[in-house]
């Protein structure tokens, strides 16, 4: 079954169950308590809510897949509600989110706009379908998404000739292609056993991997400064559960989510990745390298068609200037 009807289906099944009335919200974590959605999205809801409530809602988070395994069902499991909420990366399953992705596409946002800004701006007009039987919650991307190699140091696309490099959706795909890349698209919890493997032999993503998901301990080469776009992330809640809450619990919810809790999940995984890449430089096992404007300007040229191909392929050019504030 196509994803889309999968959601539809879930949808119905979920409606004519009726609407839950939860005073404690299950949210659904893929990864351990330790990784940065643990304080800056999940505890956060929690304290504002039950804070909001005297404690008559709450938001527990259930970590390392209790609700379930696999990244990439996060969004199915609250549409089915085996969660209240989850969060995830709209890369898994990219088919279904071609305009929000747009977002994580080199240069598609100016990088002084922060991304949580650009997705809310974008949500209403040209997001919002790619999101059914769902209340968005927070919306984010990622710090730059560098180069964290198993052993080669990436210097120039030429660097990349041969290589099979984990992406996590289709807009990074396209640009490790147009590097000269081989993508191999697979969730990040697999990536650390299949880098040590040598299954793959490297990543493009942010530097906060580096501790969240321990990418440190095998990879010993890093290359900053390419211009390789960003990862986006969600935070969603059942649509019917979220309805059938109270007045005063609905409130207390509203005033929790939306830019707020997206800025404090954004703010968070760039603090994570500062200190990640502050960690590495300071390990002498770990190489990292600072593209030079130059070296920059190489990466710039080799990816240059690759916004255009992508959004005119969705019929994203109104996402794209909404997304920029156009």
């Amino acid at each position: 079954m196509k994803f889309d009807k999968l959601i539809a289906a879930a949808a119905l099944a979920v409606g004519l169950a009726g609407t839950a009335s939860a005073q404690e919200l299950k949210f659904a974590n893929f990864t351990p308590p330790f990784h940065t959605i643990n304080a800056s999205v999940i505890e956060k809801l929690n304290s504002d809510v039950s804070a909001a409530t005297d404690g008559a809602l709450t938001v527990r988070g259930y970590h390392g897949g209790e609700l379930g395994a696999g990244p990439l069902e996060q969004y199915v499991r609250v549409v089915q509600g085996a969660a209240d909420m989850a969060w995830g990366l709209p890369g898994y399953t990219s088919s279904q989110f071609e305009k929000t992705m747009i977002a994580e596409l080199p240069g598609a946002i100016p990088e002084e706009m922060p991304g949580y800004e650009a997705l809310w701006a974008a949500f209403d007009s040209e997001l919002s379908g790619e999101f059914p039987a769902t209340k968005a919650l927070a919306l984010w991307t990622s710090e730059p998404n560098i180069f964290i190699m198993r052993d080669k140091l990436i210097n120039s696309p030429a660097d990349l000739a041969g290589l099979k490099v984990r992406v996590a959706g289709a807009t990074a795909a396209d640009v490790a292609s147009a590097l000269g890349a081989t993508p191999v698209q697979m969730p990040i919890n697999e990536v650390y056993n299949a880098m040590q493997t040598g299954l793959i032999d490297g990543v493009i993503t942010g530097a906060s991997t580096l501790s969240d998901f321990k990418l440190n301990e095998v990879a010993k080469a890093l290359t900053v400064g390419a211009p390789l776009g960003r990862l986006t992330f969600y935070t969603v809640m059942n649509e019917g559960v979220y309805n059938g809450l109270g007045d005063a619990e609905k409130a207390a919810l509203d005033e929790a989510i939306g830019m707020g809790l997206s800025k404090s999940a954004e703010d968070a995984w760039y603090a994570a990745a500062d200190a990640a890449l502050e960690a590495a430089r300071a390990d002498d096992s770990i190489e990292v390298l600072d593209l030079s404007d130059d070296a920059k300007q190489a990466f710039s040229d080799a990816v240059a068609g690759v916004v255009d191909s992508y959004v005119e392929g969705v019929d994203g050019a109104a996402a794209l200037a909404a997304l920029r504030g156009e």
